[in-house]
């Protein structure tokens, strides 16, 4: 039992935690934490993680946590948009909630809901109840709206305050005081607050008008909401007018945001009382997500809150993970802080006789050594060093500190100088998570890192794709470790420069400890599938040095081209929007979703079952305007309105503003470990995206050129996903096709008209589907890009499934492939993952299989065009042309005109040997003076 003077009660706002907990792990299209087996555990991690920590810290004599239901509240049954609007509750976010409220069952720990009111109101009733009977309440939330529930200090009875979670200071007790820093206000006031400014997520109105610094004055001056609106006279001018024409929005923003505190539920406090935690109900659902450190830490809370507990009756994990409540979504996320440092010493290196001997000891060490460098920017080519970390032991690190504000520094020059033979050693073993920001780094220093022999977010790229690959997610994953976040040690708007050395000290540490511990871990779940070892060590890690010189080195721009281009574009578009506003009859905002779904559904009538609602009316965007494109000529009007807009806005006006000064270049990043399929992206700017299908978007191109004097040179892969599929099928008319060098479109197109010549429109037919196939393209997609109708289209798939029947049994053994084992695979081994295929609705469920299908043909180009980068490169060792950027299937070069002749031959027979197949590989290869010619 806990100690007897415990007087404290935990509240806990369940799905507030729960989908802090999801979207502080699945975010940016990431997907979150999961189990080897693919089981999502962002919700149950976090969760647990927090309310375990609260425990161990609170050692509080009861608990209770409360839910949502599914049901309405009685505010929605007064106001319909209440919380309207928001996404749909993603679904494994409601199996992973299943997990979590079995492990809280298991655990019998008390859960709440009921059925017309939020958990917000069951909180309030629990804690205003709790601080009447002298209890300590404290609410674990993410949520400010509970602020409300918080009581002054030095009121008689208990008190209530709120540990609440954000994204840089992880949990913070908070009392009035702490109330008034953040908001500026009293949590008496937080209900007036809302009253007056709203709150967008949850859709409580406010005034219109009003703000937040806005409301704060107000209740500064006024006090409350009615003392405001009984002064109203007194308020001048615009900010009268406002407020006046908004009392009844006020008023009933007022009582919305109120919390409920007296919810008809029994309350029992003796039934909240921690007793102990039955290990036999608990440790299986644990084991099942994977939760080892949490055994652990619960072993301790059994030996804080235990006693004897009769053991309960064995259960099948299974049977706990029914009936669970669906909540709406909470806009914002939080980075979780560690309960306890993990085991660690870090030394910090900072007089000469502890850099001396620090050095010593690193030239004995022959095996791996983590690194890792703390700077000034985001950006490797402009960012200045702050430290370094080293470690070549688990549970010892070292940190040099070279540029902190405070404190003292070693002498940067010096420390490089002494460590560049080291660094450049390539028989020296070192381990770097992103290596490639580490290497531009220090080659701002003059140092070419080698020697690079594991990158920890390269490994878990390789073992899963859809895995989180940075060092806080794989060191939970991996090592169930739970690490600091720079977010947690670097205030809003500083660098870590201003970071006391101490602080950083640990930080550093924890990031080349935590990197070196990974290494054998990640290595032998590699080794378990040799072709996976294989892609990391022939292909992930040689790419990235040349992926960071290719970075190093940009591409230059001509920005006086580009300024000529948007002066053209310029007026196209008022063309395009006049030819819009006289289709329309009236004019309108082109880019206003709003005012572009009351004009095509509302005033041209067209098919709203084309669309979806939106909390704006009716979707506009462009699959909806696909859809719509023959339903009237405004909508390609809009379509085309669009594709310029965006054209100007992302490349011809944006690619002058990102040319470095300092070298008159642009520097993209390219992303190793971001893609599903493993093809490369690229960003700062997105030089994957620039469109060539239009002749207006090729002209893009052209402000790409090279060195004066230099040529540009772009080498292709000619039909490399159609080689790649009748590799994969054996399908032998291709395979005799590609080998005679026939070409396949025209080919494609004698076989379905069943006819020795076939004109070019017959031959674009073909083309089209060629080419759909790879990406499972149905018939009406086929009849939409081509122009035919619907059934000449089935038509035509039909007979394309006859004529090549390999490529038919190829997709269906790959569909069979992936709803058995869950992953397909390139011909090298490279896997993409379809977690919870089951679970999907028939139409979510054809697309991801469809994805499944298309996944080993580009999967394997992406393969093959990384190994051929990595062999051109080897080829250009010795030479000065460069390789500047990777775009799907080619690679552009800058090379001077003397090179041409042999350089030539050398990329291209690189390219074409990377991978044999059985058909060749083809490569074209054009050079000129810019992007375009050299296309």
């Amino acid at each position: 039992m806990p100690d007897s003077s415990s007087n404290v009660l935990v509240l806990v706002d369940g799905h507030s935690l729960a989908y802090r907990a999801y979207f502080a792990y699945v975010r940016g299209g990431e997907t979150g934490l999961r189990t080897t087996t693919g089981t999502p555990t962002s919700v149950s991690y976090g969760f647990l993680k927090l309310l375990l920590d609260a425990l161990e810290h609170y050692k509080p004599a009861m608990v209770a946590i409360a839910f949502d239901t599914r049901m309405p509240t009685f505010r929605h049954e007064v106001d319909a948009g209440y919380k309207a609007g928001r996404a749909e509750t993603p679904g494994e976010f409601i199996d992973d909630l299943a997990n979590l409220r079995a492990i809280l069952e298991a655990m019998e720990l008390p859960q709440f809901e009921l059925a017309g009111y939020e958990a917000d109101d069951i909180i309030g009733t629990l804690a205003l109840q709790g601080a009447a009977q002298g209890y300590d309440v404290k609410i674990l939330s993410g949520d400010q709206d509970l602020f409300q529930l918080i009581t002054p200090d030095g009121e008689g009875g208990g008190s209530i305050r709120v540990l609440h979670n954000n994204t840089r200071t992880g949990s913070e007790e908070f009392g009035p005081a702490q109330v008034k820093e953040k908001l500026g206000i009293t949590p008496r006031q937080v209900v007036d607050y809302k009253a007056l400014c709203g709150d967008s997520s949850d859709r409580i109105p406010g005034v219109k008008g009003i703000g937040a610094k806005t409301a704060v004055k107000l209740l500064e001056e006024y006090g409350s909401l009615e003392q405001l609106i009984a002064s109203l006279d007194s308020v001048p001018g615009a900010l009268g007018k406002k407020l006046k024409d908004g009392i009844e929005d006020a008023r009933h923003s007022y009582w919305m945001a109120t919390i409920e505190t007296k919810v008809p539920i029994v309350i029992d406090f003796d039934a909240l009382r921690l007793k102990g935690f039955d290990e036999e109900r608990v440790s299986p659902l644990l084991e099942q997500l994977e939760f080892r450190s949490f055994l652990r830490q619960l072993q301790r809370l059994q030996r804080l809150f235990g006693g004897e507990v009769a053991p309960a009756q064995p259960q099948n994990p299974g049977d706990a993970l029914e009936g669970i409540a669906q909540a709406s979504e909470d806009d914002l996320w939080f980075d979780f802080a560690p309960s306890a440092p993990f085991e660690l010493v870090v030394h910090t290196v900072q007089t000469p006789e502890q850099w001396q001997q620090f050095l010593d000891e690193l030239l004995t060490q022959r095996g791996v050594v983590a690194w890792d460098t703390e700077t000034t920017s985001l950006d490797p080519r402009h960012a200045r060093l702050v430290g370094i970390g080293c470690a070549w032991e688990a549970e010892v690190a070292y940190y040099l500190p070279l540029g902190h504000q405070q404190g003292t520094n070693l002498a940067v020059d010096a420390v490089v100088a002494a460590l560049k033979p080291y660094w450049e050693d390539p028989s020296r073993p070192k381990a770097l998570q992103n290596a490639k920001y580490d290497w531009l780094v220090l080659r701002n220093y003059g140092v070419a890192l080698t020697g690079i022999t594991f990158d920890p977010m390269l490994a878990s790229y390789v073992l899963d794709p859809d895995a989180k690959h940075n060092l806080p997610a794989m060191a939970q994953s991996h090592l169930q470790l739970t690490m600091g976040t720079y977010q947690m040690l670097v205030p809003k708007g500083q660098t870590i420069d201003a970071v006391a050395i101490e602080a950083v000290s640990r930080y550093c540490g924890e990031d080349v400890a935590v990197t070196l511990r990974l290494v054998p871990v990640l290595q032998e779940k590699l080794n378990h599938d040799p072709r996976l070892a294989g892609i990391f060590e022939t292909i992930e890690v040689p790419l990235e040095p040349v992926l960071a010189r290719m970075e190093a080195q940009g591409i230059r721009i001509d920005s006086d081209y580009l300024a000529e281009l948007a002066q053209e574009l310029d007026h196209d578009l008022e063309g395009l929007e006049q030819q819009a506003y006289n289709l329309a009859g009236e004019k309108f905002n082109l880019g206003s979703p709003k005012q572009l779904s009351e004009l095509l559904f509302g005033k041209l009538q067209l098919s709203i079952k084309k669309s979806r609602k939106t909390a704006t009316g009716y979707s506009t965007d462009a699959a909806v305007l696909e859809k719509l494109r023959d339903d009237h000529p405004i909508v390609e009007a809009i379509l085309n309105y669009r594709t310029l807009a965006k054209l100007k806005s992302t490349y011809v006006d944006a690619l002058p503003q990102l040319v470095d000064p300092a070298t008159g270049r642009v520097h993209t990043d390219f992303n190793q470990a971001v893609t599903t399929t493993g093809r490369l992206s690229s960003s700062n700017p997105n030089l994957q995206n620039i469109p060539v299908r239009t002749s207006f978007s090729r002209r893009i191109r052209r402000a790409f050129i090279p060195e004066p004097g230099w040529l540009l040179a772009a080498a292709d892969y000619s039909q490399i996903e159609l080689r790649i599929l009748a590799h994969l099928t054996q399908e032998q008319v291709l395979i005799e096709a590609f080998g005679a060098e026939d070409d396949v479109h025209a080919l494609t197109a004698r076989l379905l008209f069943n006819k020795a010549t076939v004109s070019s429109e017959e031959r674009r037919l073909a083309k089209v589907i060629n080419y759909g196939v790879v990406y499972g393209m149905g018939a009406r997609r086929f009849a939409r890009e081509t122009g035919v109708g619907t059934a000449e289209a089935e038509d035509f798939i039909r007979a394309f499934y006859r004529r090549y029947p390999a490529i038919f049994a190829y997709m269906e053994q790959t569909r069979r492939a992936v709803l058995d084992q869950g992953y397909v695979e390139t011909l090298l081994g490279r896997r993409r993952y379809f977690h919870g295929l089951g679970q999907l609705g028939q139409r979510d469920r054809e697309t991801a299989l469809r994805a499944a299908i298309n996944a080993p043909i580009q999967g394997t180009a992406a393969d093959i065009v990384k190994l051929a980068m990595v062999q051109v490169d080897q080829q250009l060792q010795n030479r000065r042309t460069r390789l500047l950027l990777q775009v799907h299937d080619e690679l552009v070069f800058e090379m001077p005109p003397e090179e041409r002749e042999t350089v030539e031959p050398l990329i291209r027979s690189s390219m074409e040997s990377a991978l044999t197949l059985s058909v060749p590989l083809k490569v074209e290869l054009n050079v000129g003076q810019n992007w375009l010619e050299a296309k």
